[in-house]
């Protein structure tokens, strides 16, 4: 090749290499409502990723503790090609690998979009880690792989802990809503509202949103659909472990505003700022560490009035909830490890005084639903009830009254698959069996985005893979029509009594039974629903 060859041909490479570069830079860049962004292309082709977008202003000083405001628009292009900050938050969970810093200023969300979406439907995506830690900056909740299925993807940061969920008299008063505490919820309702306002930019359909969250994010997407404040803002909703259907002494049952102010009271007194605006002087990581330990889940969602003003139960069961189609489920082995690998064993002798001791006129009821005859199987009952406990029955609640009073769609599952681990594993020096940890909690979420190679270490089986792509159909195709059946997929039938309470379990082997655990869920629930009538009374 002569040299004026060579460089005719560098010179028509340059030119290619700059026209897709431009292609890109123009696929990427999106007008909202807050100005001009630029993203940049995901390493999945034909997506588009923009991080870090402000969706409210920052909530410090004076914002601190208040409901979430508008963000201050920008003049010219911004970057949005970096993770916005997390909320502050102290070290709770080991599996969470983060990729922002922590501050007070972490309203962002992000969006991952096709790049030639035009009215795609939209997921949006709440993180989960009990309202006290999490981002969406985990890398196995990208959207990038959702997105590349026609979806446009929306993930968002929420405020945590005593910073999200703070409570006080003077909260109460100042709020013009006589309520206070739920910040992190209200911080949802934000998003939402922005991605009614911007996402037909990044080629998604604001009329029709699906919202979707694991663990607390899943408790969230059950308190949008009973708070007042967000309907008509999503359109279908789907629920990875947990439901704010909860009571007494489980998990994450919502306080009254009175008692949730009252622990702002002594949390101030506490820290020596007796009044709010001594609370709002004081530096955050003073906060944060006087609300870390056994104080971390000191501060969660209350019955605040505004975004939550009865129980998610009460309202549900006079029919005034979003009535959307209902995507739910959990996991079969939610914390079967705090059993299996505790050195102390429940025997069957144990087990039985333990049931007796926390449910009294119920415990007869409650063995019945989980047999205990030997030490094998008490084992076996105790991991079971431990999860029910925690978030089974929670979530079976919520799909059972939607269905129930509702009149929309409702599908229901249970990931049923054992996840892989790396190798060698030990926990405190002990090894670890696949089988000891099972269908553990948040298992799920690396097969739901198509992020199993997130995880480190862990080596996968094609099973997985396979389970990966029937998931990310299944919600896809939900949130594109309410319904998760598609070409390709086993049949997911719909939840009810009219098909004998059918649910979808997703394994190596995909496929709907009859839930023959019922029994257990029904006697669980009349023991909730004596927690419910002394809460009344109170």
């Amino acid at each position: 090749m002569d040299h004026a060859v060579r460089s005719s041909w560098r010179f028509r490479a340059a030119l290619a290499a700059l026209a897709l570069s431009m292609s890109g830079l123009a696929a990427a860049q999106v007008k909202t409502d807050g100005g001009q962004l630029v993203g940049e292309l995901a390493a999945t082709p034909g997506v588009a990723a923009y991080k870090g977008i402000p969706y409210a202003a920052p909530p410090v000083g004076a914002l601190r503790w208040k409901a979430p405001q508008p963000a201050e628009p920008w003049k010219g292009l911004r970057k949005a090609d970096t993770f916005g900050h997390r909320c502050q938050q102290n070290r709770v969970y080991d599996d969470m690998i983060f990729r922002d810093e922590p501050s007070e200023d972490c309203l962002y969300l992000n969006v991952w979009a096709p790049v030639k979406a035009k009215g795609a439907p939209v997921m949006v995506w709440i993180h989960g880690g009990g309202f006290v830690t999490g981002s969406a900056s985990e890398p196995r909740q990208d959207g990038e792989k959702l997105a590349a299925r026609g979806v446009v993807l929306v993930s968002l940061n929420y405020r945590l802990g005593v910073f999200g969920f703070f409570s006080h008299p003077e909260l109460t008063r100042e709020s013009g809503r006589n309520a206070s505490g739920n910040q992190g919820l209200l911080d949802q309702v934000a998003a939402l509202h922005w991605v009614k306002r911007n996402i037909a930019a990044f080629g998604g359909d604001p009329g029709s949103v699906t919202i979707f969250g694991e663990s607390a994010g899943s408790f969230a997407v059950s308190a949008l659909m009973a708070s007042p404040l967000a309907h008509g803002l999503f359109h279908r909703a789907i629920g990875e472990s947990g439901a704010f259907f909860t009571a007494g002494d489980q998990t994450l049952a919502p306080k009254p505003l009175a008692e949730s102010e009252q622990r702002g009271v002594q949390f101030g007194t506490e820290q020596g700022a007796p009044t709010l605006a001594a609370l709002r002087a004081k530096p955050a990581e003073e906060l944060l560490k006087a609300a870390s330990g056994p104080a971390a889940f000191r501060f969660g969602p209350n019955l605040d009035g505004a975004m939550l003003p009865q129980s998610a139960y009460d309202v549900f069961a006079a029919g005034r909830q979003s009535h959307v189609p209902l995507l739910a489920g959990w996991n079969a082995d939610e914390i079967r490890a705090a059993v299996t690998l505790n050195p102390q064993k429940p025997t069957a002798a144990s087990f039985a005084e333990q049931v007796k001791q926390r449910y009294g006129a119920h415990a007869d009821a409650v063995l019945k639903a989980y047999a205990a005859a030997t030490d094998a199987e008490a084992l076996e009952s105790s991991a079971a009830l431990m999860s029910d406990n925690f978030i089974g029955y929670s979530t079976w609640k919520w799909i059972e009254m939607h269905e129930a009073t509702g009149g929309s769609p409702v599908y229901r599952y249970s990931f049923d698959r054992d996840v892989p681990l790396p190798p060698n594993h030990t926990v405190n020096g002990v090894a670890v069996k696949r089988e000891d940890i099972g269908a553990r909690h948040a298992g799920e979420i690396e097969y739901v985005f198509g992020a199993l190679d997130s995880v480190p270490k862990v080596v996968w089986d094609p099973q997985d893979r396979a389970l990966s792509e029937q998931m990310m159909g299944y919600w896809t195709n939900f949130a594109r029509t309410g319904d998760p059946n598609g070409p390709g997929l086993p049949p997911w039938p719909r939840y009810g009594a009219k098909d004998g309470y059918l649910v979808q379990h997703l394994n190596d082997t995909t496929k709907a039974a009859p839930d023959t655990l019922r029994p257990r869920y029904q006697a669980l629930d009349a023991y909730t629903d004596t927690l419910r009538v002394k809460k009344k009374k109170k």
